[in-house]
């Protein structure tokens, strides 16, 4: 996700001042899901509490895999007033469980069924606590359906989940805020498939992940229905409800793309929408076939300070495209940026928030790439902006694989420039030490042999190492955890500024 520059003059070429959007943000500082106490059998020792992520500890719960998630949420005709929901998810268990946890904070709760048979619940932090009429063996299937509301007003202490748009709602879960939202295993090491329903009154239009599979009006409300046919982390979950015009076009290879706008805005707004075919096949001669079914860009009337790539749906600030004072190459790979996230964060998932530059890193090297072979704007340029002020960014946010925690209150939480242009700044320098034929082979490897999964850095540096012939690890451990910034290969000359003259920059 790029966070949205709040400048009326075009933006620096350097990650600080360019506005677009590092990825998140926004969720991200907010509150980690607090107690996630998954209790074993009693007579079992306390479990960990949450899924142990470094940066996230309360967030995700142990003892059980989630396979499949039912939303169905029932919009009242205005965004100030609570959805009514139903959560189905249905997971497999990995150990056995007197009682299982769901990350969920913002909403009321009136039942809770466990195969059928009603469940007792509880609150614990930002956890929901359900105790199950009989107990759960280990390895077993088991259906859990939740019926709450879904509250779209600002959360006390929390940061994301709905948006509220000017006729309707959006989401926004990344980092940690899909739990304001639905009841889920809040943590993208736990990806699964997703039915999305959406009822309002007619006079809205519902969009969300993946592709449509019914469209039902009963009077004077319409239920949509989108399923997705890949599996999807929380965070990248995506719901747009308003008075919206849906464009329909042919991306690569029969690819269907649509687009959701405001619609009094479509026809300034289709100029940018028709660049996304292009940009697509860009990115497929970069790095292999598109990994999903679907994609297009969703065009918010509010304020966000972010664009985020929701699975299939990437979500952007309407006047991102509107505000004459940035340029046309700038916007456009922000585009880029975000659809890149669609291999390289959705597709390949993060298996631990601090694997977050393998996203960040990615998406800003493929924005940066598509603006120097579209734009003329150099990446060595850019590169050696970011080797200057990479030691500023090392101390103040910690090195691009071992980011500092969120602080609570900050609303950037663990997106900062470290693991955007700092990350990227570590690809480019991969690049000058194996050489443009075997990055460009690991880079197209690495989105194949991923697909659908969730990794880790220690996985790309194996691949790295395998597709290069060689040991790669003194090189990793340099440039992805050391306080400094590493001599750049091949530019023995760039220097990086001590870290208060390059904040003062």
């Amino acid at each position: 996700m790029l966070l949205t520059p709040r400048t009326v003059r075009p933006p620096r070429p350097l990650p600080q001042a360019r506005p677009a959007g590092r990825s998140p943000r926004r969720a991200a500082a907010l509150l980690a899901s607090a107690v996630s106490v998954c209790l074993l059998a009693a007579s079992a020792p306390a479990p960990p509490l949450g899924v142990g992520d470094r940066l996230f500890p309360y967030l995700g719960n142990p003892g059980y895999d989630v396979a499949s998630y039912d939303l169905s949420l029932t919009y009242p005709g205005t965004n100030d007033k609570p959805l009514k929901a139903v959560t189905t998810i249905d997971a497999w268990t990995t150990t056995g469980l007197d009682r299982l946890n769901l990350d969920f904070a913002h909403g009321k709760v009136d039942s809770v069924e466990v195969d059928g048979r009603r469940a007792t619940f509880s609150r614990a932090g930002d956890d929901l606590v359900v105790t199950p009429e009989r107990a759960l063996p280990r390895g077993s299937w088991t259906r859990i359906t939740v019926r709450h509301t879904s509250d779209p007003r600002p959360a006390k202490g929390h940061d994301g989940g709905w948006v509220r748009t000017t006729d309707g709602l959006a989401m926004a879960n990344q980092a940690d805020a899909a739990h304001l939202v639905f009841p889920c295993n809040d943590h993208p090491s736990d990806k699964a498939m997703f039915t999305i329903r959406v009822t309002a009154p007619n006079r809205y239009t519902a969009v969300a992940n993946g592709l449509p599979t019914g469209v039902d009006k009963v009077g004077s409300s319409t239920t949509w229905t989108y399923r997705t046919q890949h599996p999807m982390a929380t965070e990248l979950a995506q719901v747009s409800i308003g008075r919206s015009t849906v464009l329909h076009r042919t991306g690569p290879h029969g690819l269907p793309v649509r687009d959701v706008v405001p619609t009094a805005d479509r026809k300034a707004l289709e100029p940018w929408l028709a660049k996304t075919p292009d940009q697509i096949a860009w990115m497929e001669k970069k790095v292999g076939p598109y990994p999903f079914e679907t994609y297009g860009l969703l065009m918010a009337q509010a304020t966000t300070g972010f664009e985020l790539e929701t699975q299939t749906l990437s979500l952007f600030e309407k006047n991102v495209f509107t505000e004459p004072a940035y340029p046309k190459w700038y916007v456009e790979s922000i585009m880029v940026h975000e659809l890149s996230h669609q291999w390289f964060g959705d597709s390949v998932s993060p298996r631990t928030w601090s694997d977050l530059w393998l996203n960040e890193g990615h998406a800003t090297w493929y924005e940066a790439l598509y603006a120097e072979e579209k734009a003329h704007r150099p990446m060595a340029d850019r590169m050696k902006a970011a080797y200057r002020a990479s030691d500023s960014w090392r101390e103040s946010g910690g090195p691009p694989a071992a980011p500092k925690p969120p602080s609570a209150g900050q609303k950037i939480g663990i997106f900062r420039p470290n693991v955007y242009d700092g990350a990227a700044l570590v690809l480019y320098a991969l690049r000058q030490e194996i050489g443009r034929p075997a990055f460009e082979r690991l880079e197209r490897t690495w989105a194949r042999t991923h697909r659908d999964g969730t990794v880790t850095t220690a996985d790309f540096e194996r691949l790295a190492s395998s597709t290069a012939g060689r040991d790669l690890s003194g090189f990793f451990k340099a440039w992805l955890y050391g306080a400094k910034t590493p001599p750049m290969p091949g530019h023995g000359e760039w220097k990086a500024a001590p870290p208060a003259k390059a904040a003062a920059r």
